[in-house]
């Protein structure tokens, strides 16, 4: 299949995010901004309305579950994540979590306690594996551009 019948997709697979997302806003109550790209086959499982809020430019990746509602206690804790993060693949988010501004989740990472803004976490638990990392959108580092510029020169 070659590139241009590819990108013929792309808009169907916009059009299927922007679905889900109305349809999780509607339905469970997820509250998430516009610019918010979230895998078709994330999970999210909020208690209640705005039990999980994910900020502007975060990408949320696939096989992620993300509940608010403690399945021991029966608690409802609110989940926070924040923009410019990024959440790996086949992580989980457990209740009362938040994540700060300019964050990376590794993938695969079991997240118990809050994340300090601008850094990285990673294992089960996560633990901080760096600190006060500089991300653009999308939890995109800035010296990765770098990286493709001189890749491609």
């Amino acid at each position: 299949m070659s590139l241009r019948s590819l990108n013929k997709l792309r808009s169907i697979r916009k059009l299927l995010i922007r679905i889900r997302r109305t349809w999780l806003a509607a339905s469970k109550g997820v509250s998430m901004e516009r610019t918010t790209s979230i895998s078709l086959s994330s999970r999210l499982v909020a208690g209640r309305r705005n039990d999980i809020t994910i900020g502007p430019e975060t990408l949320i990746a696939f096989k992620t579950l993300v509940y608010s509602r403690d399945p021991v206690s029966g608690e409802h804790r609110p989940v926070r994540i924040g923009r410019h993060c990024f959440v790996g693949g086949g992580s989980t988010i457990l209740p009362g979590v938040t994540i700060g501004d300019g964050s990376i989740v590794g993938a695969g990472s079991v997240v118990f306690d809050d994340v300090p803004p601008r850094s990285i976490v990673a294992g089960n638990p996560a633990r901080v594996l760096q600190a006060d990392v500089e991300l653009g959108p999308y939890g995109r580092l800035k010296s990765a551009d770098d990286s493709i510029r001189k890749m491609w020169r």
